[in-house]
């Protein structure tokens, strides 16, 4: 599939030109850090150098003090808390972070996860039952909730109070709980608008922890939690988040609990652990208990408290990954061709497809596999208690929450972001939702949307890449949303003679380039898929690179590598 090169403006020379005065670094580092907000020392000190005391008070968060003194009220009277959170990662981290933290100086405090296919999404009577027969009379939700009006006026008449801590869009009513903590609402000014569901978890605990005059080590031993949590769901790393995630990632590091080290060690994850492992080797694994099974297994991994324990429910859990696999390649393939034998399908600015027997738990990684095929919005729905129930993902700048929001009238319910949402709507609904649903799209979207796009940092000679460059390009770590592994473009650059096709079928490229012999800086790395590129390189024919570096070890040795993303004749 053929991709756009958006190459981005450089920022104020003016302001790079200081920047790289003030921190003694060439005029690329300079000019990336301004490109991501970052003008003077000391907000470049913050930036390389994250703080725990940079966190906001969490006081800040509309209703946080009705959150914290209603728990307070609880554990007084030793009133029964319920933990209750969704069946995915962002959900299960958030139920496992506040219950092992109340747990530990509070005794009577249980969890529940929903199960996805008999509850679906979000706060079910159900749950709210199971409160009232365990005589809770306080349920924390997490991760969920912001739009659980009719399901927070059911817990009301049974005496049950409610605190949401939820990071979805909320609506203009929101629900009638005695505390609702959602940094997106728009009568909450938090500085930080981008929290995950756990790292809304983790702002009440701390406003707990000051309100007691706790020492916080307890808590911040708990970050790995937020930082898998921040990775698996995309959110942005920058500000809050990147303070969260950068000392997660150490404490993920260094002394993981014992149900994510489980995994860690099941997964193959070598080396120091970046959030690219956690999203595609550690995170898929914990969805996959909520996938397959129940997002129960996912908390009784993460609270393990022993490497016995944690090894019996991961292996186990790594097993329902697998099945998970098999099920996502099947139905994508059979999704696939459903589209390539219908002109109509073909035809489309989005894709929707139902088929009852596809499977609850894999739509939306199946949603996401066709975007790699067919770039364009797509929603994936199958059968599920009657109706029928999807998951929605998008392309590059086109808002789907606004799109199926538009078709509101057609569903039962539905939530999510910009880029991702679930919906549920009646079967008998599923032709108009079609319809309107590619109207909105075709009336909305551009063309150029409809390519994907490669973001390019900058334009660089492959002789700039030295080890101080990328010694102080690896500390923009962690790399995220808002704050990618910058993205470069070499020029015309040529084969040295020493590339070649690689791999079992000779499917890769492995490359040997320079873009000025006079200059020297020959540079390797490797393409993935793109062998058949050799041909039309060896004879040295330029061509322009597009890619991330990464540092490579072999047999002792390290040194700077492309990864190439993109080549271009």
């Amino acid at each position: 599939m053929e991709k756009r090169w958006v190459i981005q403006q450089e920022a104020d020379q003016d302001k790079v030109l200081c920047l790289m005065q003030e921190l003694g670094v060439d005029r690329i580092i300079a000019n990336l850090l301004a490109q991501r907000g970052i003008y003077t020392f000391d907000e470049a000190k913050s930036f390389f150098r994250p703080q725990l005391s940079d966190l906001h008070s969490p006081f800040l968060m509309k209703d946080m003090d009705k959150a914290v003194e209603r728990v307070l009220l609880a554990m007084k009277n030793n009133e029964r808390i319920l933990i209750y959170g969704d069946y995915d990662v962002d959900g299960t981290t958030s139920v496992a972070l506040v219950y092992t933290v109340l747990k530990k100086f509070f005794d009577f405090i249980d969890y529940y996860v929903p199960d996805r296919y008999s509850e679906g999404y979000g706060i079910s009577k159900k749950g709210i039952d199971y409160a009232e027969e365990n005589k809770i009379s306080l349920v924390i939700a997490l991760d969920c909730g912001i739009k659980a009006i009719d399901k927070i006026e059911y817990a009301n008449s049974k005496n049950i109070d409610f605190i949401i801590c939820d990071h979805h869009t909320a609506d203009d009513e929101l629900p009638d709980a005695c505390a609702v903590l959602d940094p997106k609402r728009d009568d909450c000014q938090y500085p930080c608008k981008y929290l995950s569901g756990c790292g809304v978890g983790f702002k009440l605990l701390q406003g707990i922890f000051m309100s007691l005059e706790k020492d916080m080590t307890p808590l911040y031993e708990c970050l790995d939690l937020v930082a898998v949590s921040i990775a698996s769901d995309i959110v942005p790393i920058i500000g809050e988040n990147r303070v969260l995630a950068f000392y997660g990632l150490k404490q993920l590091n260094e002394n993981p609990r014992h149900g994510l080290k489980t995994i860690i060690d099941i997964s193959g994850a070598e080396g120091n652990l970046s959030v690219n492992d956690i999203v595609f080797k550690i995170g898929p694994r914990i969805n996959a208990a909520g996938r397959i099974q129940s997002g129960n297994h996912a908390v009784q991994l993460l609270i393990a408290q022993s490497d016995e324990v944690a090894k019996l429910i991961g292996d186990n859990i790594n097993n329902m990954n697998e099945n998970r696999k098999e099920l996502d390649h099947s139905i994508t393939d059979e999704a696939l061709d459903r589209i390539a034998r219908s002109k109509d399908l073909l035809s489309r600015k989005s894709t929707v497809l139902y088929d009852s027997n596809w499977h609850k738990g894999v739509i939306g990684i199946v949603a996401s596999r066709m975007i790699e095929t067919y770039y364009r919005p797509t929603v994936i729905l199958t059968e599920s208690n009657g109706y029928a129930t999807g998951s929605a993902r998008s392309v590059e700048g086109f808002d789907l929450y606004a799109a199926i929001s538009s078709c509101s009238d057609l569903l039962e319910n539905f939530g999510g972001h910009k880029y991702a949402a679930g919906l549920t709507l009646k079967i008998e609904n599923i032709a108009a939702f079609k319809e309107r649903f590619e109207q909105y799209v075709c009336e909305n979207i551009t063309e150029n949307q409809l390519i994907p796009q490669i973001k390019v940092d900058a334009v660089i000679k492959l002789s700039e890449i030295n080890d101080k460059f990328y010694r102080i390009l690896s500390q923009f770590e962690p790399f995220g949303p808002q704050n990618m592994n910058p993205v470069f473009v070499s020029e015309q650059v040529v084969d040295y003679g020493y590339s070649r096709p690689v791999g079992k079928n000779k499917e890769h490229l492995k490359v040997a380039v320079v873009d000025d012999i006079r200059e020297g800086g020959m540079k390797t790395g490797i393409a993935f898929s793109k062998g058949h590129f050799f041909t039309k390189i060896a004879n040295g024919t330029a061509f322009d690179l597009c890619y991330n570096l990464q540092e490579n070890e072999y047999m002792g040795k390290r040194e700077v590598q492309l990864m190439v993303k993109d080549i271009k004749i």
